[in-house]
């Protein structure tokens, strides 16, 4: 059967190029998932606390379990979109996210929260970083880089528009309001563009494979087992593991942390600005994406964001709260993205969507345990200056290692 060749760089530069409408759904589908699926368990735990008196580690526990049970789901994302195609899998996400976000305000035991969050969970493992790499990965070839970028910037953007929208909405109404107003724009946002635009993707013969990569005919080089074995593919999804892992933690008790200090709303404004940043550095990363070593670029994301953690340990002041939010929240997006890039430079094309939703999964699967390790922390400790400490424990621990590239690479 005769498949149509990649598309060459001349028309994936073009606004024409069909490609870069499936990258615009993708960027409404990051701010879609990132804003109630991520960002969001920050204002979920603030509102929970403050309507049931739950403790933090209750409320954290259940958003680490959400993150572990959406990783095994992920870890098969690539076979869902292959077998049902783009639009049917972003569909079903886009009605857990309403089912579950429109649930929240009504539930009454912390059981009830835990079985919430896992309807959750299909959400997020058919909208998030996997899906949409997968999603973009056949459209393009030499700008697949940006492209992944740009439909992410959507992530970075949720932080900005739809978490402080919540906290503004809930402290003139109610939680309520707020939760089933969010659900009604899931379903009125997504339905619409993914019955539009996200068709079936192209299939690519050969994907600019260089020398030695797998090919049509002989098949990738590349499967679950052969990448689980490889040192090259844990140098990746190692230390991007334990940086998730953090930055999770920290995002999921972001409000909580800062609400003190600085009141609902000025936190919910922290909240968007370290988002804001994080729009910034991606569209840096964009343009910078095949000039600069992107491991070192991740290890120096990641010490800055360790320097950032260290300055809100040492402040009250909200003035600093906010330029450590913005120095924190510059590397936010980008060590969504590092993760994909690096893949794509270090693995063969033919093997690129299994490798990022293999590799996504796991470090999914770590980072579930951020939220509540940090609840269960600060907790322990009465204040979050002990889960602070971890949190930049495990960037130092991880920029360590992502600097070390493998041999042979």
């Amino acid at each position: 059967m005769n498949r149509p060749m990649a598309p060459d760089e001349a028309e994936e530069a073009s606004f024409r190029y069909a490609g870069w409408r499936v990258v615009f759904a993708c960027f409404v589908m990051a701010l879609v998932c990132w804003g109630f699926g991520f960002y969001g368990h920050a204002f979920y735990l603030a509102e929970l606390q403050r309507l049931h008196g739950w403790p933090t580690s209750w409320i954290s526990t259940a958003a680490s379990l959400y993150y572990f049970v959406a990783a095994i789901l992920v870890a098969f994302v690539s076979d869902g979109i292959g077998k049902f195609g783009p639009r049917n899998c972003v569909l079903a996400g886009a009605v857990s996210f309403a089912i579950a976000v429109a649930a929240l305000p009504f539930i009454r035991s912390p059981a009830q929260l835990y079985a919430v969050y896992l309807v959750m969970t299909v959400g997020w493992a058919t909208m998030s970083v996997a899906a949409i790499t997968n999603i973009i990965g056949p459209w393009f070839s030499s700008r697949r880089g940006l492209a992944i970028s740009f439909a992410l910037n959507g992530a970075s953007l949720s932080g900005v528009v739809i978490v402080p929208a919540l906290v503004f909405l809930a402290g003139k109404t109610s939680f309520t309001v707020a939760m089933l107003t969010g659900a009604v724009l899931i379903l009125v946002v997504i339905v619409p563009l993914a019955l539009r635009v996200l068709a079936d993707a192209p299939v690519f013969a050969i994907d600019r494979l260089p020398a030695g990569s797998g090919t049509a005919a002989s098949g990738p080089k590349w499967t679950r087992a052969t990448a689980l074995r490889s040192s090259a593919f844990w140098s990746v999804s190692g230390p991007f593991s334990l940086s998730l892992m953090s930055q999770a933690a920290f995002l999921v008790h972001i409000i909580a942390f800062l609400e003190p200090n600085m009141g609902r709303n000025a936190a919910g404004v922290a909240v968007a600005v370290t988002t804001a940043m994080a729009i910034v550095g991606r569209l840096v990363l964009g343009a910078l994406a095949h000039r600069i070593d992107q491991r070192m670029a991740s290890a120096l994301s990641l010490v800055s964001q360790s320097a950032a953690l260290v300055l809100m340990i040492q402040t009250e002041d909200p003035n600093l709260l906010f330029l450590a939010c913005a120095i924190y929240g510059f590397s936010v997006g980008n060590l969504i993205t590092f993760p994909a890039l690096i893949i794509q430079r270090e693995f063969e094309p033919a093997s690129f969507g299994m490798i990022v939703a293999l590799s996504t999964a796991i470090t999914q699967f770590t980072y579930s345990f951020g939220p509540g390790l940090i609840g269960i922390v600060r907790d322990a400790a009465g204040t979050y200056t002990a889960a602070l400490l971890v949190c930049i424990a495990l960037n130092l621990t991880a920029a360590a290692i992502v600097a070390r590239r493998p041999q042979g690479i």
